[in-house]
């Protein structure tokens, strides 16, 4: 082997230099029997962090606006976050999406039934306001809350 290719397969990363090797990873959303494109396959991160973005500004602004000036409460990301978390609850565990995920054409799904029922999306949305299991993603782009949830975020 060169050392020029060498070089190159540890630059473009493990999942290059498998795909070089004639590993085939298939595409996102293929294990789960999801299409490729179009209405029911995975949801992309641009789309979903869009969507995360509307959610909690929409969250900060109520928060806001529940604190009058007279009251002195905790801080307004606080309660921000309760407002996030109640309204993912509420929204996902009944009617599939949130405000924002309905603004980019996304929906919650379980893998197997695909309606997301109201436990699991409690226990979504709990992992989702850790953040750190909603930073860590699987190869078909599903986050960890999403995977210990057993749903996956797709296109509608």
């Amino acid at each position: 082997m060169d050392k020029r290719e060498a070089i190159g397969s540890w630059l473009s990363g493990p999942r290059a230099a498998a795909e070089e090797a004639g590993v085939d990873f298939g595409y996102r959303g293929q294990q789960l029997g999801l299409p490729e494109e179009g209405p029911g396959s995975i949801a992309r991160p641009g789309r979903r962090l869009g969507a995360l973005a509307v959610d909690w500004g929409m969250s900060i602004l109520i928060a806001s606006q529940l604190i009058t000036q007279g009251y002195k409460a905790p801080a307004t990301s606080n309660w921000a976050l309760l407002v996030f978390f109640l309204m993912s609850v509420l929204t996902v565990g009944t009617i599939g999406f949130t405000p924002g995920k309905r603004l980019f054409g996304l929906r919650v799904v379980e893998v197997t039934t695909g309606q997301v029922k109201p436990l699991r999306a409690l226990l979504r949305c709990v992992l989702l306001c850790l953040a750190v299991p909603a930073l860590v993603w699987d190869r078909d782009g599903r986050g960890l809350h999403d995977r210990l949830a057993g749903t996956v975020e797709v296109r509608i």
